[in-house]
């Protein structure tokens, strides 16, 4: 297991990461989100010792992480690390025996892998007479063909077309299964939610939320759409509710208790009919915004 406690890194007078603290488990796909500048590549580059760390440490199976631990990790950087004129296959077989994967067994994954990846026909190629879409795939080739204990991928899914993405997320399925950790930044907050175990979002530096999506949805405010047959308007004059607005006949409230529930619904059919009583379960899009005010 992957554990952040309270990292934290400095540059100068500025604060990039600050305090940071969360876990990635055994088989666990993280997702890590956060604008520009809220100090996610920062983070997963200390998690891999690019950058020492001002404060914090991180652990790995409850121990502090050492340069042996980071042999067995598997990293995409945000910023392309291949070699443009070296050909695919000879390089990502070169990188895994880096890795200590023999010349014969890396030659044999990364084939399967580029294979896996639509680019059997293109193993001898040069890396930059690929087009960007299948150098990333190439990136991430390099990432896992070493069969890490931990992944940590910058931005994986960036310029990869629905197919490889599906491919991608397959492959990465296979790790969580075999019990190993993957912690991946995106911008994709939609995909994000639909494929993570948990979400991490980082704003300016901080943890703001941190949990499962579904925990994420339900820790905000309790809020229903209230739709009736007239105008809705009476609503301000309940002591006993927050008005979030209401337009025509319809009004968006935020309740103190579950209970309350059932209070509105009958002071709304008493003055007229109802059409809907709704909670509204926000988007983890919705919970970003509101952490990254």
């Amino acid at each position: 297991m992957l554990r952040l406690d309270r990292l934290t890194r400095r540059f100068g007078d500025t604060v990039a990461v600050d305090d940071v603290s969360f876990d990635a488990g055994d088989g666990q796909l993280v997702g890590f989100v956060g604008g520009n500048g809220a100090g996610k590549t920062t983070t997963m580059r200390m998690i891999m010792g690019v950058l020492a760390a001002s404060g914090g440490e991180v652990l790995w199976n409850g121990a502090p992480v050492t340069a042996t631990d980071r042999r067995r990790f598997g990293y995409m950087p945000e910023e392309r690390g291949l070699y443009p004129k070296q050909p695919v296959l000879e390089q990502v077989a070169y990188l895994a025996q880096l890795h200590g994967v023999s010349a014969h067994e890396a030659r044999e994954r990364g084939t399967a892998l580029l294979e896996r990846f639509g680019l059997a026909d293109r193993v001898k190629d040069k890396l930059e007479a690929l087009s960007l879409g299948n150098q990333q795939r190439v990136q991430i080739i390099a990432a896992v063909i070493a069969r890490p204990q931990l992944l940590v991928l910058d931005e994986p899914f960036s310029g990869l077309d629905p197919g490889a993405v599906d491919d991608m997320v397959a492959l990465l399925r296979e790790f969580t299964a075999d019990g190993v950790p993957v912690l991946f930044s995106s911008h994709q907050l939609d995909r994000v939610a639909r494929l993570c175990d948990r979400i991490v979002i980082l704003s300016r530096g901080r943890v703001g939320a941190n949990g499962i999506a579904d925990e994420l949805r339900r820790s905000g405010p309790l809020r229903h759409r209230l739709v009736t047959g007239g105008d809705a308007g009476w609503v301000r004059d309940l002591g006993w509710v927050d008005v979030v607005d209401v337009a025509g006949n319809t009004a968006v409230l935020q309740l103190a208790d579950e209970q309350d529930t059932d209070r509105l619904l009958a002071e709304a059919m008493c003055r007229g009919s109802v059409r809907e009583l709704a909670e509204i379960v926000p988007s983890v899009a919705d919970i970003y915004r509101e952490v990254a005010k």
